[in-house]
């Protein structure tokens, strides 16, 4: 179960934006390879096919966080010692 727990899920923003240019890029390309390809040989299942297999090499590619993914890291401020909004209210009330 430790080893499930250590698997890292997050990933960065830039990360976040390279995935997603990575995955439009990688769908684009299959879609108009297809088209032609179907186009060629009269078969829009071709199309589809290619389509689905660039949609998949995407989703492989760009769901899991991988490392290129997490490069930049946030830096998260430390957690302040108490609840700010209630010494917050405390000291309006008196």
């Amino acid at each position: 179960m430790d080893y499930f727990k250590s698997i890292p899920v997050h990933m960065d923003f830039e990360g976040q934006h390279a995935a997603e240019k990575f995955s439009r890029i990688i769908i684009t390309l299959f879609g108009i390879v297809g088209l032609i390809w179907g186009y060629a040989i009269q078969q829009f299942s071709q199309t589809v096919y290619i389509l689905a297999s660039g949609f998949f090499l995407a989703s492989i590619l760009t769901i899991p966080p991988w490392p290129m993914y997490r490069r930049k890291p946030l830096n998260w401020q430390p957690a302040r010692e108490g609840d700010a909004a209630s010494t917050t209210k405390s000291k309006k009330k008196k």
